[in-house]
């Protein structure tokens, strides 16, 4: 039982309708909505001619809205007053605060507890455990919330504020933490290099060209096999859990097969991002790599698959790999089989060298990581103190 009076969200809230039809030769902001709670954010400007929608809905700095189609990851938020006079689609559902009814920031809070998510999510369950609908309106209307007098909310919103700003200034020291701790690997790889008197081509230790895998349609299928997303190989690290699992029936002769230790790189992502890779650590089984990560087949009688990984993060491989990338898209970047085997790379390094190599930025990569957990570890300890703040204060008695 709730310490305050629960009142419906229809009895505190009403929808905003501004909809205005759209002139082909105008310009328009457009929003989404981040999940986790994270709020709107400016998606893209586009002209009227370049949307398909007849119809845009104008926002006002402190509407509360919500994404239909990921109501259920946490998509609520507030519109800042800079994204004040943004549109959104009819995808994104607005509304007002009816006179002294509820904090928008209030309510953006209360739709981080764990209990409202999974409520969200039983109403967005589709007509299979795999598949969801979109929130309707009715749904979201008719959910109850513990409603305290509106001085009061404000008085809660600036205590859970504070909270936040300091699990943001966690976050914020972590990720500082974690990038001038792995600043030390590129660093070291730029000494080594400037002491190899002969360079050669990543073509010198490959056995052939890399290949592309197999993007499967997948259908979430709990008994199909796994293809890995691009995430997987994305940040230099393998990741295991980015998969997907496909029915699609498969050719057990395919060249799209993983084996543990293959040295996979990402063909097509954003600037950024293109050209990371990552060994695939066996997991899971069987497993196919999409058409976006070609797999390098090194030639381990000249190099080590992980002194070649070490080496695609140099700052010579990642300018090689961010001049030679192509798009038809600034967001966007490609590179080909050429230019991954046009790669500058050290020739005639021996495998015992190589190895001393790799135990040394093994060492280094280590002390990163310990660094990296002494700051996730705080900064999760302060994100624990949110929560339980926040469900202290809007939960149940």
């Amino acid at each position: 039982m709730s310490r305050w009076p629960a009142v419906k969200l229809g009895h505190v809230l009403e929808p905003a309708q501004r909809p205005e039809v759209v002139d082909a030769a105008r310009e328009y902001r457009l929003l989404g909505v981040r999940l986790e709670s994270c709020g709107p954010f400016l998606r893209e400007i586009k002209t009227g001619a370049e949307t398909s929608a007849k119809t845009l809905f104008r926002v006002r700095a402190g509407d509360f809205i919500y994404s239909r189609l990921f109501a259920w990851r946490g998509a609520f938020g507030v519109i800042p007053p800079q994204l004040d006079g943004c549109y959104v689609s009819n995808e994104f559902p607005i509304f007002v605060s009816r006179e002294g009814g509820v904090d928008p920031e209030y309510l953006n809070y209360w739709f981080r507890l764990p209990a409202i998510l999974e409520r969200i999510a039983a109403d967005c369950t589709g007509s299979t455990p795999l598949t969801r609908n979109r929130y309707k309106e009715h749904f979201f209307l008719e959910l109850e919330m513990p409603l305290l007098p509106i001085e009061e909310q404000r008085r809660v919103v600036e205590k859970l504020n504070r909270l936040a700003d300091m699990a943001h200034r966690g976050e914020q020291q972590m990720a500082s933490t974690g990038l001038s701790m792995r600043a030390l690997v590129p660093a070291r790889l730029n000494e080594l290099a400037s002491t190899w008197s002969r360079r050669g081509t990543l073509a010198d230790v490959l056995t052939g060209k890399p290949k592309n895998g197999w993007s499967a349609r997948c259908d979430g299928d709990p008994a199909g096999v796994a293809v890995l997303a691009l995430g997987a190989v994305t940040g230099f690290d393998y990741r295991a859990r980015e998969h997907k699992r496909t029915s699609l029936p498969t050719d057990p002769g395919a060249n799209y097969w993983l084996r543990p230790g293959d040295l996979l790189m990402t063909r097509s992502n954003t600037p950024e991002l293109v050209g990371h890779a990552a060994i695939y650590d066996g997991t899971p089984a069987p497993c196919i790599y999409p058409d976006l990560v070609m797999r390098l087949p090194v030639d381990i009688s000249k190099a080590l698959p992980r002194f070649v990984w070490y080496w695609l993060q140099s700052p010579i491989a990642r300018k090689h790999v961010r001049t030679a990338s192509k798009g038809t898209s600034p967001t966007m970047a490609k590179i080909g089989q050429g230019t991954v085997m046009a790669m500058p790379f050290p020739a005639g390094i021996a495998l015992e060298a190589q190895e001393r190599f790799v135990a040394e930025l093994d060492r280094l990569t280590g002390v990163s990581g310990r660094a990296a957990n002494v700051a996730r570890r705080r900064n999760e300890e302060m994100a624990g103190l949110l929560s339980a703040t926040l469900a202290e204060l809007m939960g149940p008695a």
